[in-house]
């Protein structure tokens, strides 16, 4: 870090620490929380000596002595196979003793490495080496004007390659150098983000299957369904993705990359998007990661924004290694942001359970690991609240199907009820943003995590913007993957719609439970069809006197949107093909 860097530095405060605590790493913009920053850039002052004033409170400072006692820290740049140079950050224990290394990728942000540096003492202390690094093209590229540009130290070089083979061999590079420094006994990832889809790659790709555990917190299983579910184009994740990088489009990604992301957000070649997506995803490569048994830890919310739960699973019930998953309330990163960059004022559970889980697969503790179940449920909205089962399959035990009806005269409601009705069209217009919606992105679900719920309020769905089914009073225990089947009819070929379904109180207010957006192509004009769609897994309790409230419109900020402007969409319940919502129980 350079004096002037350093000047810039802020000082760590205990306010500093409790904003991070309530807000996580996401402040409106979304962006990173400037809080979180400041936290990484002190650290890493600190422990390189530029530090000129103190920048850390007590608590941190006392960490970082107490680290550099037990062993070396350096910031190396570690050169590809391609030649770009990588920026990375080593803590090798002393002693003589062989010790694990874990190799941390760093998440797709303009920190890079820097934002997690907590994480890297933390994991010093508990007995392993550390290596991290930024993947390449990642990190805060400033714009000096006049064609000019500046990389901070902690920005590696090259393109974007979003986790694609160039980030597999980058990978296998790490490996390379920490067998080299460290000696280690073993290798593990431990990646947050982007770094965890890096991590599962780097061990179902690396040629001399070195990857002997990983941990992937926030990841994903398959970048196509993540960002293509359903033919819906989830373009507020790839915006802010795009905005995270850390300098302009045209430097962070090569030109091949940047014709994905415009044919992405025109809705141009999209076969050709996903084939590309496809290679990216640890789900393809499930059986690799089988056959060389490579235990793996997984860390997901469930109203993930950027990666949706639902293919998590996918790629979590294909492997058949040592797995654990844990299923959070909250948005992407919301659990263990805070407990991967900052000290905690207790137990941070989602990192405590990564951390205990590596202890036991990696430096063999005894521990409470072997007793834990396959799969934790946190259940919304009740924190306190976590269920243990044997693997994903259990938690669903039953489910209920609920049939749309025919709105009820003078409610702006139809209902939900145990038997099906047919002969009744619901209509209504699509091109307006409604007050149904999934939310922002990260932030509404970072308010989930610290007990924040969006609290919706249904007198202002506008019925002439969406239809809206109730059922019946009644206690029920959601748990797994709601599914809805739907007649529509619209005016163009191509239709889009979005199902929520809500929880709804007496007093009309209501808390989303999941949603899912649908794209249908190739329709025919004024012609009826049906659909069949899978919403995002949930687990969520309704009280005895709350209702499951079902809303579908055909607009909501987060997605494409296929439909004609200002086009009418028609629901219906044809005789024999009946339009439901079934939930499942557990």
């Amino acid at each position: 870090m350079t004096e002037n860097e350093e000047n810039q530095t802020t000082p760590v405060t205990a306010a500093t620490l409790a904003q991070i605590a309530e807000h996580g790493l996401w402040a409106q913009g979304p962006a990173v929380n400037p809080a979180a920053a400041t936290v990484g850039e002190a650290l890493v002052a600190t422990i390189q000596g530029t530090a000129e004033r103190p920048l850390l409170t007590p608590e941190l400072q006392q960490l970082v002595q107490e680290v550099q006692q037990i062993s070396e820290l350096d910031f190396p740049y570690v050169t590809a196979h391609d030649g770009i140079r990588l920026s990375a950050h080593s803590i090798k224990l002393s002693g003589g003793e062989p010790r694990p290394v874990v190799i941390v990728p760093a998440g797709w942000t303009p920190l890079g490495w820097v934002i997690f540096e907590y994480l890297y003492l933390q994991l010093a202390q508990r007995g392993y080496h550390v290596l991290a690094y930024t993947p390449r093209g990642i990190g805060q590229t400033v714009n000096l004007g006049n064609g000019a540009f500046l990389d901070m130290f902690w920005t590696s070089q090259g393109y974007v390659d979003v986790a694609g083979p160039n980030d597999w061999y980058d990978a296998s590079t790490m490996i390379d150098y920490a067998q080299q420094y460290f000696e280690p006994s073993k290798v593990v990832f431990f990646g947050e983000s982007y770094g965890s889809g890096i991590s599962q790659l780097a061990a179902a790709h690396d040629s001399a299957a070195r990857v002997d555990a990983v941990v992937a917190l926030s990841t994903w299983g398959h970048l196509g369904t993540a960002l293509l579910g359903n033919d819906t184009r989830h373009l507020e994740a790839v915006k802010a993705l795009v905005g995270f990088t850390g300098g302009p489009e045209e430097r962070k990604f090569d030109p091949a990359t940047r014709e994905i992301l415009r044919c992405f957000r025109e809705g141009e070649n999209l076969d050709y998007v996903r084939a590309w997506a496809d290679e990216r995803s640890p789900q393809r490569y499930a059986e690799e990661t089988n056959t060389r048994q490579v235990p793996t830890f997984f860390s997901n919310t469930w109203h993930e924004t950027l990666f949706p739960v639902n293919e998590v699973l996918d790629v979590f019930n294909a492997l058949t290694v040592p797995k654990h998953l844990n299923l959070w309330i909250g948005d992407h990163a919301a659990p263990e942001g805070a407990g991967l960059s900052i000290p905690w004022s207790g137990p941070n559970l989602p990192v405590e359970e990564a951390f205990a889980w590596l202890d036991h697969h990696v430096l063999g503790k005894r521990n409470e690991v072997p007793g834990w179940p396959q799969v934790t449920s946190q259940v919304m909205f009740t924190p306190e609240v976590r269920e243990g089962k044997g693997s994903w399959q259990e938690v669903t035990t039953g489910t209920e199907r609920l049939y749309l009806g025919a709105t009820r005269p003078g409610s702006q409601d139809g209902p939900l009820a145990p038997t099906p009705t047919a002969g009744w069209t619901v209509p209504f217009t699509t091109g307006t943003y409604t007050e149904a919606n999934a939310g922002e992105l990260l932030t509404s679900g970072q308010a989930e995590w610290r007990g924040e719920p969006v609290v919706y309020q249904t007198g202002k769905f506008d019925p002439r913007y969406l239809g809206s089914w109730v059922s019946e009073p009644g206690a029920r225990r959601l748990r797994g993957i709601p599914k809805l089947r739907l007649t529509v009819t619209g005016v163009g070929t191509e239709l889009t719609l979005v199902a929520y379904l809500f929880d709804l109180a007496p007093d009309g207010t209501a808390r989303i439970i999941t949603h899912e957006p649908y794209t249908l192509t190739g329709a025919t004009a004024e012609q009826p069809v049906t659909v069949d769609w899978a919403l995002q897994a949930a687990a969520y309790d309704l009280a005895a006197d709350h209702r499951v409230l079902l809303v579908v419109n055909g607009k909501d900020k987060l997605y494409s949107d296929a439909n004609l402007e200002y086009s009418t969409l028609k629901i219906g319940s044809p005789a024999g093909g009946e339009s439901f919502v079934e939930l499942p129980l557990g």
